[in-house]
């Protein structure tokens, strides 16, 4: 079972496509935020988190809930929330949101099978960088340790200097009209998309 996540789900690689529990009126509708007055003066806290619309202090009462994601999409199945049980328990990370979960992963499997692949062998040769950074961390914690850390770095961004920037702007030629395959091909968001040719577009080494 998944049960509550208060930061939101989240696959490395695809963080434009964060997912979460959702809610539903009974009227069908998707709320807007819940609303919480801090006492300090014009100052307001807002959430979307499921277990705030529980009816209480004039706030909207859910009545099912189902997964989504930030690039807009909605789960299709509707989860009955059984508030009962909630109250009971008085912490919402105990409540099974497994349904949610299960249909926004598998978006989520649909949105990484339709980005671009990785060659395998460069998929495997930065994982193999990554755990070897990470052991750095553990083997050496002197100057000369982090040190070698920040040359790695400087080495990997010396890399991304120089090969970003001119496949960013030869994707950039086709802007708008390519968009929306370019960020199906990223596994992000247009707006993601657009952020990330700005990004290499104009990433120089210093």
């Amino acid at each position: 079972m998944v049960y509550g996540v208060r930061e939101g789900w989240r696959r490395e690689g695809f963080e434009s496509h964060e997912g979460a529990v959702g809610v539903l009126l009974a009227d069908g509708s998707e709320p807007g935020p819940v609303f919480f007055d801090l006492g300090s003066g014009s100052t307001f806290h807002e959430s979307t988190s499921w277990w705030h619309y529980d009816g209480e202090f004039r706030r909207p009462t859910a009545i099912s809930m189902r997964g989504r994601c930030a690039c807009g999409w909605r789960g299709a199945k509707r989860y009955v929330i059984d508030w009962e049980k909630v109250r009971e328990d008085d912490d919402p990370d105990t409540y099974d949101t497994s349904g949610p979960y299960g249909e926004w992963k598998a978006h989520l499997d649909d949105v990484a099978g339709r980005a671009v692949a990785l060659p395998k062998d460069l998929a495997a040769l930065l994982g193999q960088v990554r755990e070897r950074i990470d052991r750095m961390w553990l083997e050496d914690d002197t100057t000369r340790g982090y040190a070698a850390m920040l040359r790695v770095c400087g080495a990997l961004e010396a890399i991304v200097t120089e090969t970003g920037p001119e496949a960013a702007r030869a994707l950039a030629r086709e802007h708008d009209e390519a968009m929306p395959a370019v960020a199906e091909a990223l596994g992000m968001t247009e707006k993601a998309a657009r952020t990330r040719l700005l990004h290499y577009e104009h990433l120089a080494w210093k």
